[in-house]
């Protein structure tokens, strides 16, 4: 019996770098200044920008953003609610010893359907991260669609 495996290309430097530029862009064109973490599908860092005027704390913030989107594959924005009190990941324990953090601003990244890295946007508000971070996956998926 064979088994058909269709090969999905890995979020490269060059994809990564693209979302951080893209992401900076974004953000510098609504005034605030952030830090951008681009991950691969295994949790290494592919490509960080943290722009001289950005608290040093938004550089640790955006690569767990992009951490936190990664191990849940979902966006973290969508999971706010879920770390209040109360709340089902209220307790969660930590993976391989990083905290999650559940800001708006993590973002996982997807080609033909498979996980395979995820952005992290930290120095602005909840919204702003989340909105910066969207953009960037919009100009990388706009750029894969272009022949």
């Amino acid at each position: 019996m064979s088994t058909t495996r269709t090969a999905v290309a890995p979020l490269t430097t060059e994809d990564a770098e693209l979302l951080v530029g893209a992401a900076h862009a974004a953000a510098e064109e609504a005034g605030v200044t952030v830090s951008v973490s681009v991950l691969d599908a295994g949790g290494h860092p592919l490509a960080f920008r943290r722009d001289d005027r950005a608290v040093l704390i938004s550089g640790e913030t955006s690569t767990r953003k992009a951490f936190t989107a990664l191990q849940l594959d979902a966006p973290t924005a969508a999971l706010v609610d879920a770390v209040q009190p109360g709340g089902p990941f209220h307790t969660l324990p930590t993976a391989l010893d990083r905290p999650l953090l559940f800001i708006a601003g993590g973002l996982p990244v997807h080609r033909d359907g498979r996980l395979i890295g995820a952005i992290g946007v930290g120095g602005g508000a909840p919204e702003q991260d989340h909105a910066f971070a969207t953009a960037a996956l919009e100009t990388l998926s706009a750029l894969r669609r272009t022949p």
